[in-house]
């Protein structure tokens, strides 16, 4: 596998032959990063992974600052799951001179649930995937289910603006307590992980026909976890829905971190 550190290094990757698969990570990978890249490599001829930590889409310093990067931890997992290319550019090298002047916009779906947490969130996964694409020029690109409302984002990404790519969803990898999987993991203490596995349990709850009201009693009743939010949406617009099938979303803070999960209704 061949790491590349610069834009200036990057292949005409579709000049190599056959399709071309594009995993986007910020890096920390994890094993549900290794199943999208698996998928890429089941369907693709070339298997390209980005590792780009994007400062556009933190809303704190301090969250961008400590999010956890390990680029030989990054390398060795993603050459396993079978990536031919691992690019890992410098911010100065994405963003000369600093924040874009030319950004991405993604209106209303980028402001409701994780978009009102993190204003302005959306908008910088928006545009750094576009400059991916653009760079790269994947036939396809894997995403994971965890993050469905991004996931949406990006299918509406592609379509507003025409690009030349199909995007590819990869089911939500849990560890074996029922905890989904996130590089943001790293940063829990083993107590600060079994109070996180009161979203997923909520999330199961909703899925058994518990009330939204209920669910969300069960996270109250923890002291160690803060919910932001909790709701059951329709998976088209992400409007608020007692209609099945739906899609259950919840995101909590734990200790420094936040979490995010979701499940399918029905």
């Amino acid at each position: 596998m061949q790491i590349i550190r610069s834009l200036a290094d990057l292949p005409d990757f579709r000049a190599l032959g056959g399709s071309v698969g594009l995993v986007p990570t910020m890096g920390a990978l994890h094993d549900g990063h290794g199943s999208l890249i698996s998928l890429a490599r089941e369907d693709n001829d070339v298997v390209v992974v980005s590792d780009f930590v994007n400062p556009l889409q933190f809303g704190e310093e301090d969250d961008y600052v400590n999010y956890p990067r390990d680029l030989d931890a990054d390398a060795e997992l993603a050459q396993r799951y079978g990536a031919d290319y691992l690019f890992a550019p410098a911010v100065e090298d994405m963003y000369p001179g600093g924040t874009p002047q030319i950004s991405v916009t993604t209106g209303t779906m980028g402001t409701v649930l994780e978009g009102a947490s993190r204003p302005g969130h959306f908008d910088g996964v928006a545009t750094v995937v576009t400059k991916l694409f653009t760079l790269i020029h994947p036939h396809r690109a894997y995403f994971g289910e965890k993050d469905a409302q991004q996931l949406a984002i990006i299918r509406r990404l592609v379509t507003d603006l025409n690009l030349d790519v199909e995007v590819v969803a990869a089911p939500i990898v849990r560890a074996p307590d029922g905890l989904a999987e996130s590089s943001r993991n790293q940063r829990l203490s083993p107590a600060e992980r079994d109070a996180a596995l009161v979203l997923p349990q909520a999330l199961r709850l909703l899925a058994d026909g518990s009330s939204v009201d209920e669910a969300r009693a069960l996270i109250d009743a923890n002291a160690n976890v803060e919910l932001d939010y909790l709701v059951v949406v329709d998976p088209a617009d992400f409007g608020e829905t007692t209609k099945r099938p739906a899609l259950a979303l919840g995101a909590l803070r734990v200790g420094p971190v936040r979490l995010i999960d979701n499940l399918r209704l029905g």
